[in-house]
């Protein structure tokens, strides 16, 4: 269990980090001066009472707890506390016959990147592609392919021209009666529907899997809601003693928000229809302890419908959560939506293409830059679309962050290749001297398992973004400031006194002994694997060289 944890048992408190890390590592607020004796004396009869440093309460009740360093030592190499229970992960999920626009992004990165933390985290993950390849914007392809006389055997066609089509119903027609009668028919098993449908489902599947590559990313099950076609009549008939009739319409009445229609008055089904088909068979299949749809914040009512339904329709047991992420939009410049109806949208492998070129042809680092612009930003927060920002190579970026590993990496390449390895610190650092930037990435990478955590409770992998990017900040001040294998050693050898882990002021000119050295080195192949694990929940590689 993390230290963190542990004190919090103790204190009955939950416990931060200080602003300013001078004052301690961690600190609890008492509402008395009694309670913050009462606290301090809690701690100090508690076992962890070896691993502090110092205890002190300052302004109107803070209690400021410092650890000590031969504690933050041995936590260098942190690990990751194991988690039981079985997660899925809902994402990407892009609707047939559609190019992949800027905005299906988000859901795929995103839904990838929680699924990455929940797996590191020791859970087992689920991943599902959800494939919107039913429904009635389906009738107008349909619709649009038999007008234009292109439901020929032989005819040859992409993604793009199924997209046209689309756009060009809007331009035609009014309202969606055509689709609608289209998409009844395709539900009916009319044989010229399904074949139509069929092809735009084949030609789809085909170019997604082309960006997936792109853009390495691996989904577990790729379950259409089509597939949920007979299972969408079990859930018709189970909803038949609490659902009623509206207008020609079957809707549930769902308390605190509008009804939920399960069936069009021509009979056809609904989003809804399907999402709770899937939530059924979600149940019978996996028996899930957590589900969590990777899906735009416009479908929130949607969500809060289907999840209450499902509930009263017994297709989630009691204890199984249900999350929405309600991940934010990338925005045109006007500060608009895109949209594809209108044909306003920006083409995903056109942005993937042109950063890989930026990178000087290295997928890696493009698609890197691109992955972490996304998820260094809230999860619910609007993007606004700009080509340079979004390309970003530079600072607080993917590639930044992956020269840095690389550069822990030529370290360690070089240390081997003079015999040198990172080894059991504890001996040698027992009277070690550390310096600031030492002390500075010490007192940062401890927290590796806590951040970890906090970012898969709080669907978040900013967390990430935001400690491995201050990790790398740090280690490069480190870095630039200190040797790490050519040290010049202490004349007298420099040993810790009273108990200060800093160097005093008018340090010796040598930087250290062989006891620096090998800190030096661990300290590296920490900070390397932690920058590793990091990118990798990214989604993005960790490169040995740049």
């Amino acid at each position: 269990m993390l230290i963190r944890k542990k004190l919090e048992q103790i204190l009955g408190s939950k416990l931060e980090h200080p602003v300013r890390e001078e004052w301690g590592d961690y600190s609890v607020f008492a509402e008395s001066p009694e309670e913050a004796e009462k606290l301090i004396k809690q701690i100090k009869q508690s076992e962890l009472n070896k691993l502090i440093e110092q205890i002190e309460v300052v302004g109107k009740g803070f209690i400021n707890i410092r650890l000590k360093v031969e504690y933050l030592i041995s936590q260098m190499f942190p690990v990751l506390n194991k988690k039981t229970g079985r997660v899925m992960v809902e994402y990407s999920s892009p609707n047939i016959a559609k190019t992949f626009g800027i905005g299906h992004l988000r859901s795929t990165i995103i839904g990838q990147a929680l699924y990455n933390i929940y797996k590191s985290l020791g859970y087992e993950v689920i991943g599902d592609n959800h494939l919107g390849d039913w429904g009635t914007q389906f009738g107008k392809l349909l619709y649009m392919l038999d007008r234009e006389k292109l439901n020929a055997q032989g005819a040859t066609l992409c993604v793009e021209d199924l997209e046209k089509l689309y756009v060009r119903y809007h331009k035609i027609s009014e309202d969606d009666k055509q689709a609608r009668k289209w998409f009844k028919r395709l539900e009916d098993g009319d044989k010229l529907a399904r074949k139509l449908w069929e092809k735009c489902v084949q030609i789809s599947v085909r170019e997604f899997a082309r960006i997936y590559k792109l853009l390495e990313v691996k989904i577990d099950n790729a379950y259409g809601e089509s597939f949920y076609e007979s299972l969408m009549q079990e859930v018709v008939a189970d909803a038949k003693t609490i659902a009623r009739k509206s207008q020609g319409a079957l809707v549930i009445d769902i308390p605190g928000h509008p009804p939920l229609m399960l069936l069009k008055s021509d009979g056809g089904t609904t989003y809804a229809t399907r999402d709770l088909a899937t939530l059924k068979f979600r149940k019978d299949k996996w028996d899930p302890d957590l589900i969590i749809y990777e899906v735009g914040a416009e479908q929130t009512l949607h969500f809060q419908q289907v999840f209450a339904a499902a509930r009263m329709l017994g297709y989630v047991r009691e204890g199984c959560s249900l999350i929405h992420t309600k991940h934010g939009l990338y925005l045109a410049e006007n500060g608009k939506k895109f949209r594809t109806r209108t044909g306003s949208t920006v083409n995903l492998e056109e942005v993937l293409r042109e950063a890989i070129t930026r990178a000087r042809n290295n997928p890696a680092v493009g698609i890197g830059a691109i992955k972490y612009f996304d998820l260094s930003h809230n999860v619910q927060s609007d993007i606004v679309f700009d080509w340079e920002k979004v390309m970003v190579l530079q600072g607080n970026s993917g590639p930044y962050l992956q020269y840095t590993y690389a550069r822990a990496q030529s370290v360690l390449v070089r240390a081997k290749g003079q015999g040198l390895r990172a080894k059991n610190l504890a001996p040698s650092t027992k009277h070690l001297a550390l310096n600031e930037e030492e002390l500075a990435v010490l007192r940062w990478i401890y927290r590796w398992p806590e951040v970890v955590e906090e970012a898969g409770e709080k669907l978040a992998p900013n967390l990430i973004c935001n400690f491995i990017y201050e990790l790398a900040q740090r280690f490069n001040t480190f870095y630039n400031k200190h040797r790490i294998l050519n040290i010049t050693p202490f004349d007298p050898p420099l040993k810790l006194r009273g108990g200060n882990p800093a160097l005093p002021a008018g340090r010796p000119k040598g930087e250290g002994d062989i006891g620096s050295r090998d800190f030096r080195l661990a300290l590296t192949e920490a900070v390397g694997q932690v920058l590793k694990m990091g990118l990798e929940m990214l989604g993005i590689k960790a490169l040995e060289h740049m």
